[in-house]
């Protein structure tokens, strides 16, 4: 989902406070690790007038507040309940759209690079699938949410097997596909601007677009994701979006606000 240029250096209107004091410690190694500011108590973040977002710790998992739209409530990873866990559940298997576009049948099951991870819900669904998916996130909020929901998925029985087949890796998708091992199938979802009016549009993209913004950059991803996948590469673009780059996929396979565009590079082995 996001992308951008300078992930080593900090967001200045992004700190990480607590809920509970309980949780200070711990607070303050996501700050010096994701190199955020730290300001204690998350009550104190309306006090200062440069923060517009905060990243807050409230029962042992972190969230995502846009501190002028605190009606928004806190945007967070969790695969372990909610959405997630239902599509898991009931999402279909290799039967949906999106193993489709991937190539899961013949008993193939590849190693995918999402290389514009977000929250990871994608990711989280081709790894129930049993696939071995590398997730690439540039942007240091997105990807200490990320890094986050994947501990704490780690504790849950019920999902800990699944999210051992993550594995998230800080850093600029562009500038680092070229540096990376081949994979088989490369997966991208960059940001894309919602003809909906903001109050249909899902709360954490309203967040995370303020944020982030739309990825400006995007067509960038396209040619160094098919020199580096042996496969195929799948896009996922809004069905009124044009192709990534403008570049004719080989098959599309369309839904009812989305699509898959798929690269093919060659035919995917027969289990």
């Amino acid at each position: 989902m996001t992308n951008s240029s300078d992930f080593s250096s900090p967001h200045k209107d992004v700190a990480v406070g607590y809920c509970d004091a309980i949780d200070s410690d711990r607070c303050k190694l996501i700050a010096k690790k994701w190199y955020f500011d730290y300001i204690g108590d998350a009550a104190s973040a309306n006090k200062q007038p440069k923060l517009n977002f905060l990243l807050q710790l409230n029962q042992q998992a972190l969230e995502l507040l846009k501190l002028d739209e605190p009606k928004l409530g806190g945007v967070k990873v969790d695969f372990v309940e909610g959405a997630t866990a239902h599509r898991r559940k009931f999402g279909g298997g290799r039967g949906q759209d999106i193993a489709k576009a991937i190539g899961l049948k013949h008993g193939f099951t590849p190693h995918i690079l999402d290389a514009t991870a977000g929250l990871g819900r994608d990711a989280f669904v081709l790894a129930s699938l049993g696939c071995q998916v590398t997730l690439m996130e540039r942007m240091p909020v997105v990807a200490a949410l990320l890094d986050d929901g994947l501990k704490r998925a780690k504790l849950n029985s019920e999902v800990s097997e699944i999210v051992n087949r993550m594995t998230l890796v800080h850093a600029s998708s562009i500038e680092n596909m070229n540096l990376a091992q081949q994979v088989d199938v490369v997966y991208l979802d960059p940001m894309y601007p919602h003809r909906e009016k903001s109050a249909a549009v899902k709360k954490e993209m309203r967040v995370f677009q303020s944020l982030v913004g739309e990825d400006l950059d995007a067509d960038a991803l396209l040619a160094p994701a098919l020199a580096l996948a042996k496969y195929r590469v799948v896009v996922k673009r809004p069905s009124y979006a044009p192709p990534l780059n403008n570049k004719k996929p080989s098959t599309s396979i369309k839904m009812k606000k989305n699509r898959f565009d798929v690269y093919v590079k060659q035919a995917i082995p027969k289990g």
